[in-house]
């Protein structure tokens, strides 16, 4: 293997690094990988919205080098945030993380339910249908 030794926990393997697409290389994201289209709008499209919002006035042209820093600073600021997610999601003890995992797992069944008569006055509980009630009508 060429290149640098990363550790277990780094999610894009050594092998892989010369696939990833140039933007991602040149900030050296760890754990943020995005793909060739997301890099494409990160880059050029943000140089493409700075030229539009120059070409409408809205902003100096100064935006057109400064949308595409500021951009590139936040994916690195958002790799950086992963890493210190992973880093202290390694340290949680196994046993915390099995009890995390035994109180988040979905229960699916029928839960029993126990009706009281007296808890619910005025109402009657049937399982069988009841026929409609008829009107006495006063006309005929």
């Amino acid at each position: 293997m060429t290149g640098t030794n990363r550790p277990a926990w780094a999610t894009v393997a050594v092998d892989e690094e010369r696939y990833r697409p140039l933007y991602a290389r040149l900030l050296g994201l760890r754990f943020v990988n995005p793909g060739g289209v997301l890099c494409f709008l990160f880059f050029e499209g943000t140089i493409a919205l700075a030229v539009l919002l120059a070409l409408a006035e809205l902003v100096t042209w100064w935006a057109v080098l400064v949308l595409p820093v500021v951009v590139a600073a936040m994916v690195k600021l958002n790799d950086m945030v992963a890493a210190i997610v992973v880093r202290s999601a390694a340290l949680v003890p196994e046993q915390e993380r099995d009890r995390f995992r035994r109180q988040m797992e979905p229960v699916v069944g029928r839960a029993r339910v126990e009706w009281i008569s007296h808890s619910v006055t005025g109402v009657v509980i049937t399982a069988e249908p009841v026929p409609p009630t008829r009107r006495a009508d006063p006309s005929g």
